[in-house]
C-alpha cells in the first residue's frame, strides 16, 4: 500500500509543470535572427529553467514593441533615433551583438559569374534609372560578362527593417541623388520595386523571379543558395562580402560611441566590405520583473563571451575585442 502510494505521488509530481520556468520574449530584426535562434537554444541547454522567444518581425516591429512595453527586449540593425529613444518609459540600451552585411542579390538565368556592382550602379538601379541588365554602366564593370538584355527587376523589403536602414544609409553616402530624394531609415518610400515581407521573403522572391536583384544578410543568400555580386569600396576595391571585410569595416571605428549607434557603411580600407553593420539587442535598463532583469544581464554576458565564438559558423562576424569589452561594462547597468 505505501509503496503504491508513493508511486501514485511521484506520478503527480512528474505531470505538474515545471516550477521556476521563466520565459522572456522578444522581437524585431531578421537580419541576425539565425544567430539568435542558435544562442537562445543554446543558452536553454545550459539553463533549462528558461526559454526565450524570440519574433523575427523587422527591426520596426523590434522598435515599436519595445517602446510599447509588450517585450522585454527588443531588437535592430537600425539604431532608434534621439526622439526614440524620449519615448520610451525607461532607458533602452544598444547592445551590439554580430556583425554582418547586405549583399545584392540577384538571380539573372545564363549568368552563373560574378556580377561587380559600383556604388552608382546600386544607387541607380534602386532609383529605377537602370532598367536593364546589358546596361552600359554594368557593363562597364563587368567586361567580358555576357550580360542579358533582361529587365530588372527590384525586390525590397515592405516591412519596417533593418536590413533596409544599412541599404539605405550605405546608398545615402555615396549618391546625392538617394540622399536627397530617398534617403535612409527603417521604412522609405521605394522609387521602383515589389515588397517582401522579412530576409526570407525577399530572398523567397529573388530565387522565384527571373531578372531580380534584392538585398538581404549574407546569411540569408548563402542558406538559399543565392548569387550575390560585389560591391566597389570607398578605396576603389570590388570586395565580395566576408567576415574578414565586415570585420576590417569594423575596425574603422577608431572611437566607439558609448551607446554603442555607430554606422559603419562605406568605411575606409583596402578590404573593407561596404554594406557592413552591427546589430542591436534593445534593452531596458529596469525590467518589469527584477527576476528578468538579472537574467537578461546573465544572457548578455554570456553572448558576449561564449556566444561570440558561435558566429562564423553562420557567417557573421563577432564584435571586436575593445566593443566586446565595453558591451560587458555596459551591461552591468541591466536589472
Amino acid at each position: 500500500m505505501i509503496r503504491r502510494c508513493a508511486l501514485l505521488l511521484a506520478a503527480l509530481i512528474l505531470s505538474l509543470p515545471v516550477l521556476g520556468q521563466t520565459t522572456l520574449n522578444g522581437a524585431g530584426a531578421t537580419f541576425p535572427y539565425p544567430m539568435y535562434s542558435k544562442w537562445f537554444s543554446e543558452y536553454n541547454k545550459l539553463h533549462s529553467d528558461i526559454q526565450i522567444n524570440y519574433q523575427s518581425i523587422g527591426s520596426g516591429g523590434g522598435i515599436r514593441q519595445v517602446l510599447n512595453g509588450t517585450v522585454d527586449f527588443g531588437a535592430s540593425d537600425g539604431p532608434m533615433t534621439d526622439e526614440q529613444l524620449k519615448e520610451a518609459k525607461v532607458k533602452i540600451l544598444h547592445i551590439p551583438t554580430v556583425l554582418g552585411a547586405d549583399v545584392p542579390a540577384y538571380n539573372i538565368p545564363g549568368v552563373s559569374g560574378e556580377i561587380k556592382f559600383t556604388p552608382d550602379v546600386l544607387a541607380n538601379i534602386f532609383l529605377g534609372k537602370i532598367t536593364n541588365w546589358n546596361d552600359p554602366a554594368i557593363a562597364k564593370a563587368n567586361p567580358g560578362l555576357n550580360l542579358p538584355n533582361q529587365s530588372i527587376i527590384i525586390v525590397h523589403r515592405s516591412d519596417g527593417s533593418g536590413t533596409t536602414y544599412i541599404w539605405t544609409d550605405y546608398l545615402s553616402k555615396v549618391s546625392k541623388d538617394w540622399e536627397s530624394s530617398v534617403g535612409k531609415g527603417t521604412s522609405v518610400k521605394w522609387p521602383v520595386g515589389l515588397g517582401g515581407k522579412g530576409n526570407e521573403g525577399v530572398a523567397g522572391q529573388i530565387r522565384q523571379l527571373a531578372g531580380s536583384i534584392g538585398y538581404i544578410e549574407l546569411i540569408y543568400a548563402v542558406e538559399n543558395k543565392i548569387t550575390y555580386g560585389s560591391v566597389q569600396n570607398a578605396a576603389g576595391n570590388f570586395v565580395k562580402a566576408s567576415l574578414d571585410g565586415v570585420t576590417e569595416a569594423a575596425a574603422s571605428v577608431k572611437t566607439m560611441p558609448a551607446d554603442f549607434r555607430v554606422s559603419i557603411t562605406n568605411a575606409p580600407g583596402k578590404t573593407a566590405y561596404p554594406i557592413s553593420s552591427f546589430t542591436w539587442l534593445l534593452i531596458p535598463v529596469q525590467s518589469k520583473d527584477a527576476n528578468k532583469g538579472k537574467i537578461l544581464s546573465d544572457f548578455l554576458n554570456w553572448m558576449v563571451t561564449d556566444g561570440q565564438k558561435m558566429t562564423a559558423q553562420l557567417s557573421y562576424a563577432p564584435l571586436p575585442a575593445n566593443v566586446a569589452e565595453k558591451v560587458k561594462a555596459t551591461i552591468k547597468q541591466v536589472h
